[in-house]
């Protein structure tokens, strides 16, 4: 079994200033891991303690994303490889863009069984890109996740709906987005940041993936 955590290593917006011209000056903003990534990962963690499945990081975007402290701050929570884009081209990319590249990537990455993403990005905060690439995959897309639990061809998945939770039977691959308070994401310690250094980081040229031209 195959799990794949899409994360985005990005800025806090809420670190960034606007200049008097009316700008935005990001220079105060350091970049991590989006502030729902940890969720998911800890979530598809937990599945892939439990059914043995290998556990492998998604990240595409600008430069900075594969540099090896963005690498050990998403290995060191758990994942078992990463597999990243980096060009300047994603810099300013939409969610269809973002999708699309991330489709190819899981394509790339081949056999995967699930996909887990966090609720939203600390960026952006738009919700949309779990269900875009769900429709990119052809795969369903269930968001406001609180539990994953069985095996691939068996997943059950508790969420929550207005009023109350429901729990879906899945059996085939799917996109999971995890609620914002699905797990009590693990900060790595200093053995598990050494242990994330010796671990495979495979970079993809985007221009490889031949990714189709987004509107």
């Amino acid at each position: 079994m195959k799990i794949v955590v899409a994360y985005k290593w990005t800025r806090d917006p809420e670190e960034a200033t606007a200049r008097p011209d009316g700008t935005v000056d990001w220079s105060r903003a350091k970049p991590g891991l989006s502030t729902y990534d940890p969720v998911a990962i800890e979530v598809a963690r937990q599945l892939a303690a439990e059914t043995g499945a290998e556990l492998i990081g998604v990240t595409v975007g600008d430069k900075g994303v594969g540099t090896p402290l963005a690498c050990k701050a998403a290995l060191g929570r758990g994942l078992d490889r990463v597999v990243i884009v980096e060009d300047g081209s994603l810099a300013d990319a939409g969610r269809s863009e973002l999708a699309a590249v991330l489709a190819e990537v899981i394509k790339h990455i081949g056999d995967v069984d699930l996909v887990v993403t966090g609720d939203s990005s600390m960026d952006v905060a738009a919700k949309m890109v779990p269900t875009v690439l769900a429709g990119e995959l052809g795969w369903p897309a269930v968001a406001e996740v609180t539990s994953v639990a069985g095996k691939a061809g068996a997943l059950r998945v508790g969420r929550e709906v207005p009023g109350g939770a429901q729990v879906l039977e899945i059996s085939g691959p799917a996109v999971l987005a995890t609620s914002a308070d699905a797990a009590a994401p693990r900060v790595p310690g200093m053995k598990d940041l050494l242990a994330a250094g010796k671990k495979p980081v495979e970079h993809l040229d985007l221009a490889a993936l031949k990714v189709s031209p987004q509107n």
